[in-house]
């Protein structure tokens, strides 16, 4: 039931009300009016504005000037600049007149003086508001808290010159603070309500929220007066970490419950940076501590300040805020609890016992804290278990890397146990002991955790990669015998590729799980087969059953791209061992390691899968690669090597899908009777380039046999320059006659075939090089007429020709354009 009220109470509300109205109608009226005198004096011509504008109520500055001109600054603009420049000179004035001019008074002087200016600049801001100059009313405030604090100043200097220093700012910044919280109170109070606002117009209305500065600057203030205090009485470093985390957790309190965002903002930062202070003081001194009671009462610091960010957390609306205040609280736990550890177990078992704490912090999502919470603390064990890992990074690396050093001194000599032979030329990490322990925690602790996760296959690569890592590390870590470390390490290629097995049995394509276990195999297998460098018996023995390991897994469907290379290469290794056991010099290796291309080629004439061909293929080709640099420093063996490559070459050219393969096998062919001619001292460059010139012939005879638009050029061009182009440059400089007349009959040979065939590059080449070799022969007797000639018969002739070719010029063109049109008639 709605209870009315009497009617003239009514009628006075009412009347209230329409006056309220009216005064908000008069407002906007006039703000109307002066942005319709905007717009009309922004649309007139630039003739009509120069004319003259009449000035406009409620526009600032109108009617100053003749011509209606667009301000460069606003008039709040400019109004902020004036009171802060004003408030910044009475400030520095003030303290002038505090440093410099204060000894010139009396005690009571200087007392009225002071205190005059602080209570009038003080008292003014509350007038100002109140008839709505909030820009006035801030620059006053803002000089009267500045004066405040000369006050403080002048105090110590008149009343308290003996005391500490230290400690009357502790105590002056705990009373400025408190009053300036009040003042910032209190003027805010003093504003009228909004009903009252209202009727006294919009820019009353407008500064009812009161000053700014003050309740901010008091809560920044308040983070100093506990901490200087401490330091004021020379108090210890847990008591300076326990003020700094007291003072943070008094501004997380006031940053939760303020509702003012400059008072949250400044309250947030204070609270982080004497937050992150308190926790780097905290760790430092449980992670130096010399005791467990001493790192005990810095760990309770970490604790407290753990305590402080998840009741901040659990307070945040932000998802985010409260994971990064989770993270953070998670941390410190864990620095704290390895702090106490650290001075209580043997140094080598800190990590594992800061990585135990960092597991322990996952029971937490069965606990009622919230999802943020629980997704903070999770990332927090994360980071830590993360840098368990890199702890031991530096361990596996050296147990991978650290064989490669054997390839420098192959078949040394059999060392005392596995560290010596991989840590030979490598350090041995500090604390690394219980590496294998903290990267298998780590793996199972991913394989627990990531069962359900959307990303599962990617951590069971990680936890894989992790395990591979904690294994191999194992027999180094226990300093096992030699030969039980190569066992070990084999038994890990045998196991990986078992798992790549298992894994991708049901797959079309490796998975990355699988790539991965292959891949792991593949590095495991090279750091074995480096680490039995050392021995020779040791090396054979194990080239031998990484090459059959992998052989074997060829069975696989899904492996056989990465164990056929890997079997090859291993077997080429082996042939390089074998050779080298038996005494064989390296250019007699090179007939076994090419063992390996053959078993290349034959692997690969049976596949059709061309994710396999294409790998063994490739393996194959660095093995003869291989083969033909062992061979180099032996000519005639490099020109058998070179033919036994091209009979390879030549039967995988059989197969439809490698006919370019032929191309490799000719020139592999040419390149061993090069050799072999190199070998034997031939210097003819005819016994070089014959070979070449023959087949070349031949394959151009049948391609023009069987597409006749294929231009002579293509088919016999390459073929006759091979041969007539060395020969005439080696003619060129032959003083004897032998040559020149072969040559002069080959190229008239190859003329007249062209000329019979209509060939333009028979006849083109050998008319050419015919006219060469006749002009060469004929050199020495047309010297002899040149040098019988008088001096002046020379320059008669050239001359003469020269007139001849001037009167018959249309016609010698004539016949170069007849010449041309026949030989281009010419195929």
């Amino acid at each position: 039931m709605t209870n009315l009220p009497p009617p003239a109470e009514e009628l006075r509300l009412l009347d209230a009300e329409l006056l309220q109205l009216d005064l908000r109608r008069a407002v906007l009226l006039r703000r109307r009016e002066w942005l319709i005198h905007t717009l009309r004096a922004a649309a007139a011509p630039p003739s009509a504005q120069g004319a003259g504008t009449a000035p406009v109520a409620g526009r600032p500055g109108a009617g100053v000037s003749g011509s209606a001109q667009r301000p460069e600054a606003t008039a709040p603009g400019v109004q902020n600049v004036l009171l802060v420049l004003g408030g910044v000179l009475l400030t520095v004035a003030a303290i002038a007149f505090t440093l410099v001019g204060w000894g010139h008074m009396g005690i009571a002087g200087r007392a009225l003086v002071l205190g005059a200016l602080t209570v009038a600049a003080l008292g003014a801001p509350v007038v100002l508001l109140r008839r709505g100059l909030r820009s006035t009313a801030e620059s006053v405030a803002a000089l009267g808290t500045a004066l405040t604090v000369l006050d403080a100043y002048a105090l110590h200097e008149v009343a308290f010159a003996g005391t500490d220093g230290l400690g009357y700012t502790a105590a002056g910044s705990a009373v400025l603070a408190a009053m300036w919280a009040v003042y910032g109170v209190v003027a805010s109070a003093a504003v009228p309500p909004p009903a009252q606002a209202a009727e006294r117009g919009p820019a009353v209305e407008g500064a009812r929220a009161g000053l700014r500065h003050p309740v901010p600057l008091a809560v920044a203030t308040a983070h100093l007066p506990l901490l200087l205090w401490a330091l004021a009485v020379g108090a210890g470093p847990y008591t300076v970490t326990a003020v700094l985390l007291a003072t943070a957790a008094g501004g997380t309190a006031v940053a939760l419950r303020a509702a003012s965002v400059p008072v949250r903002v400044v309250a947030v930062v204070g609270a982080l940076g004497m937050g992150a202070a308190g926790v780097l003081s905290a760790g430092r001194l449980c992670w130096s501590a010399s005791d467990p009671g001493t790192a005990a009462r810095a760990a309770a610091l970490l604790v407290v300040a753990a305590a402080v960010a998840l009741i901040a957390g659990r307070s945040l609306r932000d998802p985010e805020a409260a994971r990064g205040a989770a993270l953070a609280a998670g941390l410190c736990l864990v620095a704290g609890a390895g702090g106490v550890l650290r001075v209580s177990l043997p140094g080598d078992w800190t990590v594992p016992g800061c990585l135990v704490c960092a597991i322990a912090l996952l029971a937490a999502d069965r606990t009622p804290l919230s999802r943020p919470l629980r997704q903070g603390l999770a990332r927090a064990s994360a980071a830590v278990q993360c840098s368990a890992v890199l702890w031991s990074v530096p361990l596996v690396a050296g147990t991978v890397l650290g064989p490669t050093a054997q390839g420098a001194r192959p078949w040394s000599g059999t060392p005392g146990d596995v560290r010596d032979a991989v840590f030979t030329d490598v350090p041995w990490p500090a604390y690394a002991s219980t590496g294998p322990l903290v990267l298998a925690a780590v793996a199972a602790v991913l394989l627990v955790a990531g069962r359900n996760t959307v990303r599962r296959t990617a951590v069971q690569v990680v936890a894989l990669v992790l395990g591979w890592a904690a294994v191999i590390t194992v027999p180094v870590v226990l300093q096992l015998p030699y030969t039980i470390g190569l066992v070990a390490q084999g038994g890990v290629v045998v196991a990986v590729l078992g798992f790549a097995q298992w894994s991708g049995r049901a797959e079309n394509r490796p998975s990355p799980l699988t790539l991965t276990a292959l891949l792991l195999a593949l590095v495991t297998s090279v750091d074995l087969a480096f680490l039995a460098l050392a021995s020779e018996s040791a090396t054979i023995a194990v080239l031998v059953s990484l090459t059959v390991v992998f052989g074997a897994a060829c069975r696989g469907r899904g492996a056989v791209p990465f164990a056929a290379p890997a079997a090859l290469g291993h077997a080429t290794a082996l042939a390089c061992a074998v050779g080298a056991s038996v005494g064989l010099q390296p250019h007699e290796t090179a007939l076994l390691v090419l063992v390996v291309p053959a078993v290349a080629a034959l692997v690969a004439s049976r596949t059709s899968d061309s994710r396999t061909t294409v790998p063994v293929e490739v393996a194959g080709m660095a093995a003869g690669l291989l083969a033909l640099a062992l061979a180099v420093t032996d000519p005639p063996m490099l020109a058998v090597v070179l033919s036994l490559c091209g009979v390879l070459m030549a039967g995988t050219a059989l197969r439809p899908e490698r006919r370019a393969a032929g191309y490799a096998a000719a020139a592999l062919f040419l390149l061993a009777t090069w050799v072999r001619l190199t070998a034997w001292d031939v210097t003819t460059p005819e016994a070089y380039t014959l070979p070449v010139t023959g087949p070349a012939l031949v394959v151009g005879f049948l391609r023009r046999r069987r597409d006749t638009a294929v231009s002579s050029w293509t088919a016999y061009g390459a073929g006759l320059a091979v041969t007539l182009v060395p020969s005439l440059l080696a003619a060129w400089d032959d003083r004897h006659w032998l040559r020149p007349l072969l040559l002069g009959v080959a190229a008239l040979a190859v003329t007249l075939a062209g000329a019979r065939q209509r060939l333009q590059a028979p006849l083109v080449l050998g008319a050419g090089v015919l006219a060469l070799v006749t002009l060469h022969e004929l050199a020495p007797y047309l010297t002899q007429v040149v040098g019988a000639l008088p001096r002046w018969a020379p320059p008669a002739l050239a001359g003469l020709a020269l007139l001849a070719l001037g009167a018959t010029y249309e016609q010698r063109l004539r016949d170069a354009r007849r010449l041309r049109e026949a030989l281009g008639r010419l195929r």
